[in-house]
């Protein structure tokens, strides 16, 4: 027989009371607690990465009674360097923003069949920048340089038994620089005009404007953001230049900042606290750029000039484009490079070409040799592993600061971490680190991960940027149709945003292969005996004289980067990895 309780049959009194609500569980406030906590940890991780190599400066500079700064700024040559500086990052912004801005002008006038030349003003990113100034000495030594012995052949010059041209001088210093930072300028540029709407310039012709008048009332006041920002990071990069003042400024005496850090820790006896207090003015420069930039820039909103025609060149399409286009690329790369071929295959640098002579035995020497071997390996390696460790690094930056807005607090700290390492020089993170990892908590001089942390705090920047921006252009209607199904936060980017990020993600690994095979500033204050890398083995050899070694390092060193490229352009989707590039 079955007993009926209280809420069955129709004798029920309804159903029993209920209690208080249960609390929350255990479990549940665990997961609430854990995303704030991993955000905190992993800030605070990035924040000792940055942060930490330039307090520890800072301290350098001021321990003993500021003894750092009176030894830096109490020499009688320092406002020399520091003027030096100045003048080398200002001479060679006006070159690189005349000529990026010209050849970006020029490539809007090519012909369809000779767009693809459009990519040749980038391709001084691509070869390392040691390679390029090895090649221009070569080219340029007032005695030996090849084309200077081509110049005395002419009867102004027939006299002279060197020079013409002294590349050791601080204007083509200057000049080589600019080149160099041209491509930076180029595709700044490049992407302003492409997003100028053709419709401006229909109703400036309209109006009775010439096609210069167009170029100069219409063109340029609208390309302001990109001149602004492109001039900013030329600035920046000129500020801090160390390659091209070491290599060739050596010679002739001219010092800038950053040659004189590395001088007060690679000379006996070695001066940390001097070395941080010459690299302070570099960083006020940095903050003063990028304050000016925002200041320059005002409210952004003023330069949009989306239409219904995307932009079209006002004079048409010239074939003189495509002359002005390859007689730049012959001047700014193929010259170098051919130079470096040239005695690569030489038995020894001289100011003649003998055919017969050439020889493979410089790059037998090369591959041969185990120190430079484990140098190219060491290169690949620590850029290899320095990739992979900032590529979820950055996602994580980037979801948090496209996620994050409404915490403002957590959201500018982020940003500001992420950003420092654009707008100091890689030398000052380069002695930071040398400071921070040579002395307990962390004692990693000599191992290969001192290398691998710089080369990461060097990128955060670019992978970060890189991928917020394709997450940006992604928008939010696929996450959101993602989360409605019922996928979590994680399951939703393996699956939805990750596979979607998949050029930009490429694009973000060939640039930061492309920039760390090429690091050469950081590495030269950080490497050891037992951990050197491509552009530091160049570097030795320079010293030495062995320039025909110099030469086929530099060559296979250029063939790495340009392997490491096409490996990121297939796994990233072809071309699009190109373009971001």
């Amino acid at each position: 027989m079955t007993t009926l309780t209280d809420t069955d049959g129709p004798g029920a009194r309804g159903p029993a009371p209920q209690g208080p609500p249960a609390a929350p569980d255990a479990p549940r406030r665990s997961r609430r607690l854990l995303v704030p906590a991993g955000a905190a940890l992993f800030i605070g991780v990035l924040g000792f990465l940055v942060v930490m190599p330039l307090i520890r400066l800072q301290s350098a500079a001021f321990a003993d009674g500021a003894h750092g700064y009176r030894i830096a700024f109490g020499s009688p040559g320092t406002g020399k360097i520091v003027g030096t500086t100045i003048a080398l990052a200002l001479g060679s912004l006006v070159v690189a923003m005349v000529l990026g801005t010209m050849l970006a002008w020029v490539a809007t006038r090519m012909p369809p069949r000779y767009r693809i030349l459009r990519t040749l003003p980038i391709l001084p990113i691509v070869i390392p920048a040691i390679a390029n100034v090895t090649g221009w000495a070569f080219l340029l030594s007032p005695r030996p340089g090849y084309l200077n012995v081509l110049l005395r052949q002419l009867p102004w010059w027939s006299h002279l038994e060197s020079g013409p041209v002294d590349v050791y001088s601080l204007p083509w210093i200057v000049l080589i620089t600019g080149f160099g930072l041209t491509a930076f300028v180029y595709l700044f540029v490049s992407t302003g005009l492409q997003n100028i709407s053709q419709e401006h310039i229909e109703a400036a012709q309209v109006s009775g404007s010439s096609p210069v008048g167009v170029f100069f009332k219409v063109v340029l006041p609208l390309l302001r953001p990109a001149l602004i920002y492109g001039g900013g990071v030329a600035l920046l990069l000129g500020l801090g230049q160390f390659t091209v003042p070491l290599l060739l400024g050596t010679n002739s005496g001219t010092e800038v900042i950053t040659t004189a850090m590395f001088r007060s820790v690679s000379e006996s006896p070695v001066d940390f606290g001097a070395a941080a207090a010459y690299g302070s003015p570099l960083l006020l420069f940095g903050l003063a750029v990028v304050i000016g930039q925002k200041l320059a820039l005002g409210d952004q909103t003023r330069f949009v000039t989306h239409g219904g025609k995307a932009f079209r060149s006002v004079g048409g399409t010239s074939k003189a484009a495509v002359a002005v286009m390859i007689g730049y690329t012959l001047v700014a790369t193929v010259l170098p490079l051919a130079a470096l071929v040239v005695v690569a295959l030489s038995k020894f640098w001289s100011g003649t070409i003998g055919l017969d002579s050439f020889t493979l035995a410089n790059f037998r020497t090369v591959l041969n040799e185990p120190g430079i071997v484990d140098a190219i390996v060491m290169s690949v390696m620590a850029s290899l592993t320095a990739v992979a460790i900032v590529l979820p690094v950055g996602f994580v930056a980037a979801s948090m600061l496209l996620r994050w807005r409404r915490f403002r607090t957590v959201h500018a700290l982020l940003d500001f971490i992420i950003a420092l390492p654009l707008g100091i020089p890689a030398v000052v993170f380069g002695a930071g680190f040398l400071l921070t990892y040579t002395s307990p908590p962390l004692i990693l001089y000599g191992s290969r991960w001192v290398i691998i942390l710089v080369y990461v705090t060097l990128m955060l920047p670019f992978a970060t940027r890189m991928l917020l921006s394709g997450m940006i252009a992604q928008g939010t209607a696929y996450v959101e149709a993602s989360r409605v199904s019922g996928a979590g936060p994680l399951a939703t980017d393996a699956r939805i945003v990750l596979p979607l990020l998949r050029t930009s993600l490429g694009g973000a690994a060939a640039l930061m292969f492309v920039l760390l095979t090429h690091e050469f500033s950081a590495s030269m204050l950080v490497r050891a005996p037992t951990t050197q890398v491509m552009g530091t083995v160049i570097f030795d050899y320079w010293l030495n004289g062995s320039y025909p070694t110099v030469a086929a390092i530099a060559l296979v060193m250029t063939a790495v980067t340009a392997t490491g490229v096409v490996a990121a352009m297939a796994a990233g989707g072809g071309t699009g990895v190109f373009d971001k590039l």
